[in-house]
């Protein structure tokens, strides 16, 4: 028989702990659809709570599509399904989740108000480029980029005060570094890196231990990327305490590099004729250390929220914005040390399974043949919608994805995030496109699969009838589809060959 567990000295108010144990115990079958629920006035004089307060509760739960009142104060269970489609509020809410926990996953507002700058020498190039205003070569060129773990510092720092274990941080200084070096990559740059990292934390909350484990962490990741043959270097960082701003822990990287403009890949040659190669974000690469869930450093956010249970909402209030929805906080079933449905990992392992990056197989394409490869896609912010950003009128055709990895097949069930906004959201499997000749693609898979990557041809691209850069993903019995308003940049003809310096 369902209990609740009211603890009245808890943060959280009694009429939440209500609908948080109700709504979590529907989520997981504990109560069945249709169980007919104690009375509210059994519940008051059980649980020794004011009648208003259960009555308040159940109202909220009413209004999320969880509970129907019957006969003398009788509620009975709905259940988790028939609770996604009943209020159109409700319905509205779960279709934008990441949208409504503050995240955008297409960066609308970043991208119109960037429109008007200047390109770069590049302008469809995944990452700016500029001249080389370092040296003055006109041979050479400048890249440089910035970037950082995101919100995945937050499950690292839940890991460190439930454990306290603080060598959960290098996983995270991993993870910033990637999503620079990754996109970098797509441009070309394989070597010659010059990496400044920082470390925004609150010193109450991030002690000594977690500091040193996140600046060992840095230097070690870097040296293991060196040992692939993947030049890049510290240029030292910076630690700042501003516990006014940061509640917890904020970790940024900036990567620059100097590279030959005949070196460049500019984007240009994304059109349509070619084929798609997808390398694996799960798995274990010959480079790492432990199996990797393949969740990447986007999306956490919601993947967060969707998982982990109200205990962390309850215990640790400083880990999410209080102006939030309260039905978006902590809403999963989860505790990081409960296992991963499907997986041989533990829900934590798998959040926190440091970004994989593919510099060790890109650079080993482009040292065996760079006329290979014509183009590259980190599927990172916008995950597999990245690719609309890129290449003018082209039809994007994903219809033989990699198999999806646990971590994503939990958190849409357990969420009921319309599956149109996860391929949005995550990188759902693979997080690095080669876009190639199919002749080409067998180099991209072997060079893959010698680092124990796995690999394929996973779509293809086509010419866009509407002229629009389209996406069309294979999913069920109708694909879903995504297109961009209009050219991500000023049009212009498309040179066919690298844009020359001035």
């Amino acid at each position: 028989m369902f209990r609740l567990d009211i603890d009245p000295s808890a943060k959280l108010p009694v009429y939440r702990q209500i609908i948080d144990q109700t709504h979590f115990a529907i989520n997981t079958g504990a109560l069945a659809a249709g169980e007919r629920l104690a009375s509210l006035r059994d519940l008051s004089r059980r649980h020794k709570v004011a009648i208003n307060t259960v009555v308040k509760a159940f109202k909220a739960l009413e209004q999320r599509g969880l509970v129907r009142s019957g006969p003398r104060s009788g509620y009975h269970v709905v259940g988790p399904s028939a609770a996604a489609a009943a209020p159109a509020a409700e319905a509205k809410t779960n279709a934008s989740r990441y949208q409504a926990r503050g995240v955008s996953a297409t960066k609308q507002e970043v991208h119109g108000a960037i429109a008007t700058l200047d390109p770069g020498l590049y302008p469809l190039a995944f990452c700016k480029i500029t001249e080389d205003y370092l040296t003055g070569d006109p041979d050479l060129c400048n890249v440089i980029h910035a970037d950082g773990s995101g919100t995945k510092s937050l499950l690292a720092y839940l890991h460190y005060r439930e454990t306290g274990d603080p060598s959960v941080f290098r996983g995270i200084s991993q993870d910033s570094l990637v999503m620079n070096l990754d996109d970098l990559l797509c441009v070309g740059v394989t070597g010659r890196i010059l990496v400044s990292a920082t470390i925004n934390r609150n010193a109450k909350r991030i002690g000594a231990d977690a500091l040193r484990e996140l600046i060992l962490g840095t230097d070690a990741y870097l040296a293991r990327l060196r040992e692939q043959g993947v030049a890049i270097f510290s240029g030292g960082g910076e630690t700042a305490d501003v516990g006014d701003l940061t509640p917890t822990v904020v970790v940024d990287s900036c990567c620059s590099a100097v590279m030959r403009k005949s070196d460049v890949i500019t984007g240009n040659e994304i059109r349509p004729g070619l084929v798609i190669v997808g390398l694996a974000s799960d798995g274990q690469a010959s480079y790492e250390d432990a199996e990797n869930s393949g969740i990447g450093s986007n999306g956490l956010t919601s993947a967060r929220h969707d998982l982990l249970s109200a205990h962390y909402r309850q215990t640790y209030p400083e880990t999410f914005d209080p102006g939030i929805d309260p039905a978006l906080i902590y809403t999963g079933p989860f505790r990081l040390s409960d296992p991963l449905p499907g997986s041989r990992q533990t829900v934590g392992a798998a959040l926190l399974s440091p970004t994989r990056s593919y510099a060790p197989v890109i650079r080993s394409l482009l040292s065996a043949e760079r006329r290979w490869i014509k183009g590259l896609v980190h599927c990172s912010g916008g995950g597999q919608t990245k690719c609309l950003r890129f290449g003018r009128g082209v039809h994007f055709v994903k219809d033989s994805l990699l198999p999806l990895p646990a971590i994503f097949r939990t958190i849409q069930r357990v969420s009921k995030t319309p599956w149109k906004e996860m391929y949005q959201v995550y990188n759902m499997g693979h997080r690095m496109e080669v876009y190639c000749t199919a002749r080409d693609a067998r180099h991209v898979i072997e060079a893959a699969r010698s680092f124990g990557i796995t690999a394929q041809q996973i779509g293809r691209t086509e010419r866009s009838l509407s002229g629009r850069n389209e996406l069309s993903i294979a999913h069920g019995a109708r694909p879903l589809r995504y297109s961009i308003p209009s050219s991500p940049i000023p049009s212009s003809p498309i040179p066919s060959s690298p844009i020359p310096s001035s």
